[in-house]
Parts: structure tokens; C-alpha cells; sequence
């Protein structure tokens, strides 16, 4: 099992996020995308964020790969987010979440023998993945789930 601590992934702004910074809070990793039809979640993601953020962090990442929903620069995506949902948390670089160039953070996000809880595939945009302040895996949730839906906020109380 690895340690999702140790994982290296940079910012929209290309800086490096230390995700051990996180420990002791709970972290909600969210593919994201602009021109999907779950992108209003956005709102409900930074509303969750502002009521819950003195125990919880959430972490967009930019995905490309369902329905090419996420053609944007780095700039274009954050540009989109702070206009049209005033998003204040985390965003990663553009990265895979699936496939051959799958990035490490969602390898461990959805691979039982890295995480220690379960495998999932990553099926849309939206998808969220909760993980506890031990830094164990809670569970998965597909994007059907609105981000404050009592399936993740039970967690957070």
C-alpha cells in the first residue's frame, strides 16, 4: 500500500502541491472539466468547501478525457472557474485520470493494492473520491452525486 502523502502532483499554476500538508483534514479529489454537464457542481464543490473547510480540502483536477469537456489551457480553466463559480480551492495541473498516462494520484485513487479499500474506474467527469485525515481511501462517488449529498458530508461532521 502506498501513501497518498508521497504522491507528487503540481497546481493550475504549475507549482508543486505538497499533499502532506493535508494530513489530519479530509481531501475530496474531483475530475473536473468546463463544458460537461455536471460543470455547475463547481458551486456546489465551493460551497461544500467554504462550510466544511476547517476539516476538509478539495482538489480539482482538469481531465480531458470524457467527451474532450476540458480543452482549455491552464489559464483558460482557471480563468473559467474564479469567473463563473468563484472557486476558491485546490486545482491541479490537466492530467489523466485513466489509461496509459494515468497520473499516480488517481493510480492510487482507484487501485486497491495502492490504496488498501477498493478499486474503481474513473467513468465521467465529476467523479469524487474522499479520502480520511488517516490518509485511507473512505470511498468513491460517481457524478450523479452532488457534492453536498449526506453520502459525503457524513464524513465531515
Amino acid at each position: 500500500m502506498t501513501n497518498i502523502y508521497d504522491i507528487n502532483i503540481n497546481s493550475l499554476q504549475n507549482k508543486a502541491i505538497d499533499l502532506s500538508e493535508y494530513k489530519n483534514k479530509y481531501i475530496l479529489f474531483v475530475n473536473v472539466a468546463s463544458k460537461c454537464g455536471f460543470t455547475s457542481q463547481y458551486k456546489e464543490l465551493e460551497e461544500l468547501y467554504q462550510k466544511h473547510k476547517n476539516n476538509l480540502i478539495i482538489i480539482g483536477s482538469p481531465c480531458n478525457q470524457f467527451g474532450s469537456q476540458e480543452p482549455g489551457t491552464s489559464e483558460d480553466i482557471a480563468a473559467f472557474c474564479k469567473v463563473n463559480f468563484g472557486v476558491s480551492f485546490l486545482m491541479t495541473e490537466k492530467i489523466d485520470v485513466k489509461g496509459s498516462k494515468q497520473h499516480p494520484l488517481y493510480s492510487w485513487l482507484t487501485d486497491k493494492s495502492k490504496n488498501g479499500t477498493k478499486s474503481s474506474s474513473v467513468k465521467w467527469n465529476f467523479q469524487k473520491y474522499l479520502v480520511a485525515p488517516n490518509g485511507q481511501l473512505v470511498d468513491y462517488y460517481f457524478s450523479i452525486t452532488k457534492p453536498m449529498s449526506s453520502k459525503i458530508t457524513k464524513h465531515l461532521i
